[in-house]
């Protein structure tokens, strides 16, 4: 295990770390804009310390895998190289600023190269490091692993697109520690590129549990840009006049693990105790037991406070020990999926929109049976527009305009191809209304599938290349595996029953934010005042969640509850169709689940709700 100088860094007060890139495909402006808030004095006072780009998912590991395949010298985030790097390395060098990111996808060897081959065209003194290791391909016919979610056999070994081990953020501050201005990984988790920063600055060490935790709440805040700052906040309307400026997410990290964030001066958007919040729960499960490797977080506690405009304080995570394992992801391929879009509108525009996609499927079936190629694996039809997202709940009976979405699984290619030319084929004897943005045809593309599985530490080989020298690190661990004397925090106590009730939407009471976790989706809310939990939570337990989703829902509903930000987590198991690319929803990703649940009713006392106008 690496070992630590902590006297190295103990005069430092703070860092200042911004967050330049969400995902693969984010904005150009954030690292011009960053670098640009580094230069100014006043709020900030200073120049920023690091920029850290986070680009991966499980689907942009199965693209840039498969690029790969094609081209040696691809399977990275090549705009990270072409587009940040070309533009803006004079000025990172000129400001002193330290960047990490996981651009290096599958192939970081290669994007290491291009990076220094980058440097030394521009004439620049700068270090390079690439942390090695996450790539597991080449063992894929040895691994016999039950997926951990489900206990699925593991894929076969022909399938596989993609194997790599979630890393964490000791490698990176190892790798600064010896001199790196730039650190590039491949598979790390999100916010270990952020807190290898702390660890490196603070001297923290394995043992310093809420140190980590903090820092990897700083990193998760920052993981996805500017929804920290206002986007895809509940209150869009305090931030729509200015979201084509919004400002990229700065956090000043403390070295006891607490840390302000904030944006630029004169960006667009805000930050505010809903926008921190909601980034907070976020694409997380058990709040109590948020596993990365390098500790195991508690967020339940935290507490998340207003300083100034656009500044919020937030301090108090907990930490446990890091598990003895690594968290490891593998993409396999398994058949085709297609679908497509497209209008209708006029009188009865549900109707005709429902009737034209039956149709369609139902003609396919008939050319796939003449072609014997069997049925669909799976279909979906989906009226957007007639409230579909929201089942049973939906209200939108009479809409004389709706967006048809149909798509389909099957196991050849050719059975996918039929269904799209079959449903070009409608478009004369289709019902009255039919209309669309023309000019391509969606084409068939991979289902590509997760499995996930935990591989011991002790297993894995990780090596910091400097490209003149190579270093190991030692990934191994004698911690616990997770937090055996967590306490679940006492339940929010019953609204009173003497009170005259009355009932309003949820979103009045609350903030929401969703995301996908594979299969899986989340759904924080986060009360806008402490006095409105009781109510909360008392309408909204697991089965009216499981309720408001039943149309999508194949599994259950966990409920947790985090007293520090007065918040609920729901988990919603196999609800996603599949996830990502392999599934067949509009909304495969949960991004709009938190719309879905803040449209519930809630029952609260008369005089909250005179309050509330």
């Amino acid at each position: 295990m690496y070992e630590f100088e902590k006297s190295r860094n103990v005069s430092k007060t703070n860092i200042r770390i911004g967050g330049a890139s969400g995902y693969w495909g984010d904005s150009a402006m954030a690292t011009p804009q960053l670098l640009k808030s580094g230069d100014l004095a006043g709020d900030l006072a200073g120049d920023l310390d690091y920029l850290v780009y986070d680009y991966l998912a499980e689907v942009t590991m199965s693209i840039m895998a498969r690029a790969r395949a094609q081209d040696p010298k691809m399977g990275y985030a090549r705009d990270f190289i072409s587009v940040v790097l070309k533009q803006n390395l004079g000025e990172i060098a000129r400001q002193n600023v330290k960047v990490i990111s996981n651009a290096g996808g599958v192939n970081p060897t290669a994007c290491g190269e291009a990076a220094r081959a980058l440097i030394a065209e521009q004439g620049l003194d700068l270090k390079v490091a690439v942390v090695l290791g996450d790539d597991l391909i080449d063992q894929k016919d040895s691994v016999t692993a039950k997926e951990m979610f489900s206990g699925e056999a593991f894929p076969d070994p022909e399938n596989l697109v993609s194997i790599n081990a979630y890393l964490g953020a000791f490698p990176i501050a190892k790798a600064l520690a010896e001199g790196a201005d730039i650190v590039i990984t491949g598979r790390s988790v999100d916010s270990a590129v952020t807190l290898g920063a702390c660890i490196h600055e603070f001297g923290w060490g394995p043992n310093d549990v809420d140190y980590l935790s903090g820092g990897t709440l700083a990193g998760h805040l920052l993981e996805c840009g500017p929804q920290a700052t206002g986007g895809n906040f509940t209150d869009w309307h305090l931030a729509v006049e200015t979201i084509d400026t919004i400002g990229y997410p700065i956090c000043e990290v403390h070295p006891d693990g607490s840390f302000d964030i904030t944006k630029p001066p004169g960006t667009g958007g805000i930050v505010n105790v809903g926008t921190v919040s909601a980034q907070m729960i976020y694409e997380i499960g058990d709040p109590q037991a948020y596993i990365v490797p390098d500790v195991v977080c508690d967020f339940s506690g935290v507490a998340i406070n207003q300083v100034s405009s656009d500044r919020v304080n937030v301090s108090g995570a907990k930490g446990y020990p890091a598990t003895d394992s690594y968290k490891v992801s593998a993409t396999f391929s398994d058949g085709w999926r297609a679908g497509s879009y497209m209008t209708f509108y006029g009188v009865d525009a549900r109707r005709k929109g429902q009737a034209f996609a039956e149709a369609t499927f139902k003609r396919a079936r008939t050319v796939l049976r003449a072609s014997n190629l069997g049925d669909f694996t799976d279909t979906s039809i989906e009226i957007l527009g007639a409230d579909s997202q929201f089942g049973s709940h939906g209200r939108a009976d009479d809409t004389r305009e709706v967006v048809v979405k149909y798509a389909a699984w099957h196991p050849d290619k050719a059975g996918i191809g039929i269904l799209l030319k079959e449903a070009a084929g409608m478009g004369l004897s289709s019902p009255p209304g039919l209309s669309g943005f023309f000019g391509t045809r969606a084409k068939p593309s991979p289902v590509v599938r997760l499995f996930s599985f935990l591989i011991p530490k002790d297993d894995l080989g990780i090596e910091i290349d400097f490209g003149d020298r190579r270093t190991s690190f030692d990934a191994g661990t004698d911690a616990t595996t997770g937090p055996a004397d967590m306490k679940r925090p006492e339940i929010p106590s019953a609204p009173s029953s003497g009170d005259e009730m009355v009932t309003v939407p949820l979103i009045e009471l609350a903030w929401g934010r969703s995301g996908d976790k594979g299969n899986n989706a989340n759904v924080g809310i986060i009360a806008r005042k402490a006095e409105y939990m009781p109510y909360i939570w008392a309408a909204l337990n697991e089965d009216a969640v499981a309720d408001r989703f039943s149309h999508f829902l194949e599994g259950g509903v966990e409920r947790f509850y985090l007293p520090g930000p007065n918040a609920i987590n729901f988990f919603l198991h196999n609800v996603l169709g599949g996830g990502g690319v392999a599934s067949l929803r509009n909304d495969a990703l949960a991004k709009g689940y938190a719309q879905i649940l803040l449209d519930h009713p809630i029952p609260i006392s008369k005089q909250i709700a005179e309050d509330l106008t």
